[in-house]
């Protein structure tokens, strides 16, 4: 079990997680100052997040699974290891005027994310709570079978952080769950309004610690593949996965736990690593010759950097590999809060426009993954591109 002394080093091991600007805010433990710049910012209506590039209408159900097999790391007392998840799947045609629009987050998430961040009072809750999505609830599954990809978010960051990019890989023809973890958001709301506290964000720190968390959510990662893969559980969603194509995919540490979950998982067949370090002393050892991608900020990611830990895991890489760096980008410019960012007016803080993030984030994902769940060939992969000028290919 992890240890549950309070050590108050939460800062330190969030450096590449929530304590990164979000939404353009200063991080929670700013000045007074930064706080009363930050209250001078107008917030916009409820934003939309980007249409999906793919030829699918989008569906989505949530579920509450639970590990009666685990015990819960962060609090011992509870009734297993419990999960939320948000899979999202190329729907029918029919569908796409069926249904009801899929949320992007509860108020009460949202408020708590918003307060984490400095926020609270900047941008209402219910405006952020209240994104449009391009998915619907309800909207039938599209007939065939269809590759898995798993989303893991950032420490401390709940799921509807990568909403956008779960949705836009559904759109092209993929299944995909993402994960929120127990204890480890800030905002995570449970069936019947339960709000877990981030019990995970004071406990944790630098060193084992995080390692722990790593493995944890690659076993929570294997969980969800069972429950999905599983046609009793899982019904009509099973039988639009092909559990012979598995990826699991990442940002920040949830790139660590992608990585972690291959090595103990040969059902995931490729792996992405968005921005995160992977903390364990031997990532990559057991992922052998599945591929696996690594597209971070150029700032924190470059090879033989001060922070990044990639330099290890790249030489226990022995099959197709990519270690890719953006130009500008921030650690979150690998999830929606850019875009979502920029619509709320709120100012941006990286050189990298919102825009352009999401654009990067999604060809190559999307690339990634059309070239190793479907055998696609993808020239986006072989080196620079006057397309994405930004991107920098590293260690060939």
């Amino acid at each position: 079990m992890i240890s549950r002394t309070r050590k108050g080093a939460v800062a330190a091991l969030l450096t590449c997680a929530l304590a990164v600007p979000l939404l353009g805010a200063a991080p929670a433990s700013a000045t007074h100052r930064a706080r009363h710049a930050v209250q001078e910012v107008p917030s916009a209506g409820a934003p939309e997040l980007p249409r999906p590039a793919g030829p699918h209408p989008v569906g989505r159900r949530t579920l509450h699974l639970v590990d009666r097999d685990r015990t819960d790391p962060w609090v011992p007392t509870a009734r297993g290891r419990e999960l939320m998840v948000s899979v999202s799947y190329p729907a029918r045609s029919a569908g796409t005027g069926t249904g009801t629009p899929a949320p992007y987050m509860t108020v009460e998430e949202a408020r708590l994310l918003l307060e984490a961040r400095g926020l609270g009072g900047v941008v209402p809750a219910s405006t952020l709570a209240g994104t449009r999505t391009h998915a619907r609830v309800g909207a039938a599954p599209a007939r065939g079978r269809f590759p898995l990809v798993l989303l893991s978010p950032g420490f401390g960051m709940p799921r509807a952080t990568l909403t956008s990019l779960a949705d836009d890989l559904a759109a092209r023809g993929y299944v995909v769950a993402a994960v929120d973890h127990a204890h480890e958001s800030v905002g995570t709301e449970f069936p019947g309004g339960r709000v877990p506290p981030c019990v995970a964000c004071e406990e944790v720190d630098p060193g084992p610690e995080q390692a722990a968390v790593v493995r944890g959510r690659a076993a929570d990662l294997s969980f969800v593949i069972d429950e999905l893969t599983d046609g009793r559980r899982a019904g009509s969603l099973s039988r639009v996965i092909d559990s012979r194509r598995i990826a699991a995919a990442g940002h920040s540490m949830g790139g660590a736990a992608a990585a972690a979950t291959m090595a103990v998982d040969r059902r995931v067949r490729a792996g992405v690593d968005l921005d995160g370090n992977f903390f364990v002393d031997d990532a990559g050892a057991g992922i052998g010759r599945r591929p696996f991608m690594m597209l971070g900020a150029e700032n924190t990611h470059t090879p033989g950097g001060d922070i990044t830990d990639w330099d290890g895991a790249w030489d226990r890489l022995h099959g197709w590999k990519r270690w890719l760096t953006v130009q500008g980008a921030g650690h979150f410019s690998f999830t929606d809060l850019p875009w979502l960012g920029k619509r709320l007016g709120l100012p941006d803080p990286t050189p990298l426009p919102a825009e352009r993030s999401w654009e990067i984030t999604r060809d190559h994902v999307g690339a990634f993954l059309d070239l190793h769940l479907r055998g696609i060939p993808q020239p986006l992969l072989d080196g620079p591109t006057a397309a994405h000028p930004e991107v920098a290919f590293h260690r060939p």
